[in-house]
């Protein structure tokens, strides 16, 4: 039964693939934590001596860097479980298949996105 459409990613492809995501997944845990340590940081930067107003637009400023760096961290952990879901599709022999046609997401992609459940096809169909 020979077919010239593959079902799936050879195990090596597979192996290539795993070694990609856990080399980002790392970079994207330290990225994680660099934010973590920016929203949780409280360090005060000694502005007692100066200016009311000045303070208040310091502590406005902060709040708004906490707030986009908490915005980022939560973009970061979702970027973290998608890549770590792509290791579960690895390990089940289902990564790479599109979930809406069925058919194998291109390796470029692949290599780009590692994280892609669909394929280009199917992406362009969504809009």
């Amino acid at each position: 039964m020979s077919t010239d459409v593959k079902e799936r990613y050879c195990d090596a492809d597979l192996a290539e693939f795993k070694a990609l995501i856990l080399k980002k997944i790392a970079k994207a845990q330290e990225q994680l934590e660099i934010y973590q340590n920016a929203y949780k940081n409280d360090g005060d930067n000694g502005t007692d001596d100066t200016s009311p107003t000045f303070k208040a637009f310091e502590e406005g400023s902060e709040t708004m860097s906490k707030e986009a760096n908490s915005q980022l961290a939560i973009r970061q952990e979702k970027f973290i479980r998608d890549l770590k879901n792509a290791l579960l599709r690895i390990e089940n022999k289902t990564y790479g298949i599109c979930r809406v046609t069925g058919k194998l997401i291109a390796k470029e992609r692949l290599m780009l996105v590692p994280h892609a459940t669909l394929s280009i096809e199917a992406k362009n169909l969504q809009r």
